[in-house]
This record gives structure tokens, C-alpha cells and sequence, in this order.
């Protein structure tokens, strides 16, 4: 039987919200997704996935990291959420 996950540590709105972030972030950048994608070396498909709304797609510091130095932001920014 599987184990529940704790809803204290359910992050699928932390996520969601860098996802909308990177997209504030990049249009503010003047790039388009391909643009971003390609500098940071995933495909279109895959940044459109974590840019979309109200869809989960986790992605790992190295590319949070990777993201906010081709955006020149601090990686902090990504992480600002709303309350």
C-alpha cells in the first residue's frame, strides 16, 4: 500500500507559480520560449510545460539556476510567491 503524501509538503502551487515567474520574467526579457529554451538547453515543449498555468511540472535547482542567469535576475526572484 502506498504511502500518502503529507499535504503539508504538497508543492504543485509552489511550482505552478515559478512556472508563471519564468514566463513574467522572459516576456519581460523580450525572448520567446524557443529563445529560453535553446540558452538554457531544453526543448520548447519542456519550458511550455513549466510556464503553463495550472499545470505541475517540478523542475530541479540546476535549471531554476540556469534560467535566472540567462534572464540576468537573482534566482530569489523565481522563487517569489504570492500570498
Amino acid at each position: 500500500m502506498a504511502a500518502r503524501q503529507n499535504p503539508e509538503f504538497d508543492n504543485t502551487q509552489k511550482f505552478i507559480e515559478v512556472g508563471y515567474n519564468i514566463a513574467y520574467y522572459r516576456k519581460h526579457n523580450g525572448l520567446t520560449q524557443e529563445q529560453l529554451a535553446e540558452r538554457v538547453g531544453i526543448s520548447r515543449q519542456h519550458l511550455g510545460a513549466i510556464e503553463a498555468p495550472r499545470i505541475c511540472r517540478p523542475i530541479s535547482l540546476d535549471l531554476l539556476f540556469n534560467i535566472s542567469t540567462v534572464l540576468g535576475i537573482d534566482p530569489s526572484k523565481l522563487l517569489a510567491f504570492r500570498e
